[in-house]
């Protein structure tokens, strides 16, 4: 639909995105080394299968064979979300977490960002294992945390100028709203009429619920919504906040 390639968005409250680089790195560490003994730079079925969030399982339809089964059920809800299946899925994600995660991550602190993106994850596989709870199909790629991140932008900076690359091919300088409103209404759409389909909608819009509702929560005290009041941060209260870090929840 769209590629976001850079925002107009200064940080406000922190030095550096450190969370969001993090998961860029954990996530193509991750995709690395479960990819390494696969064919084609692809998955192997052990991680898969081990560490992808499989509905059956999950809501006690079926049992993961002893062999492939790699840490407790429970803790899938997760770990599927730092699997890809390819270099390309992987490189979708992380260019949107690059985008949008770090001025998410400002508004919230880097503790709380970090709580809300597993959070996001969590409400995705939820969500799927909801609309597809009998599903022996593993379910795996951040698409779930993602959403709840583009939700969260959302919420914050619709006014902000977000330059995308639209149909692959054309650059265009875009107020948040217009797009990220219609790449969530997209996702809503498809989550009904490609209700069987390979990508799972459903994970993509618990995401998104998750991180419009959390955002609000999480936010730091005095962060506006919907870009109002914007102002940039009063000095003493960047003094005081870079002072006792722990006070914003880094």
């Amino acid at each position: 639909m769209f590629i976001p390639l850079h925002d107009r968005n200064e940080l406000a409250y922190i030095r550096l995105q450190y969370v969001t680089l993090s998961l860029i790195a954990f996530n193509t560490l991750f995709w690395i080394v479960t990819a390494a003994n696969g064919a084609d730079g692809n998955l192997t079925v052990a991680a898969v299968l081990g560490l992808g969030y499989i509905p059956a399982v999950a809501n006690g339809y079926a049992d993961l064979a002893p062999d492939v089964t790699l840490i407790p059920e429970p803790a899938t809800y997760l770990t599927y979300a730092f699997l890809h299946g390819n270099f390309l899925h992987l490189a979708g994600n992380m260019l949107f977490l690059w985008v949008f995660g770090d001025n998410v991550e400002d508004a919230m602190g880097h503790l709380r960002f970090l709580l809300f993106y597993c959070l996001c994850a969590i409400a995705g596989a939820a969500a799927h294992g909801l609309a597809h709870a009998h599903s022996q199909a593993p379910l795996i790629g951040a698409s779930g945390a993602i959403a709840g991140v583009v939700a969260a932008y959302l919420v914050l900076h619709p006014r902000v100028r977000v330059w995308i690359l639209a149909f692959g091919r054309v650059p265009l300088p875009l107020p948040a709203w217009l797009p990220l409103s219609l790449w969530i209404g997209f996702q809503a759409v498809m989550a009904v009429v490609d209700f069987d389909g390979d990508v799972s909608w459903a994970a993509h819009v618990g995401g998104i619920v998750a991180g419009a509702i959390l955002v609000v929560l999480f936010r730091r005290r005095g962060v506006p919504l919907f870009d109002r009041d914007i102002v940039a941060p009063d000095a003493a209260v960047m003094k005081d906040e870079r002072a006792n870090p722990h006070r914003w929840g880094r």
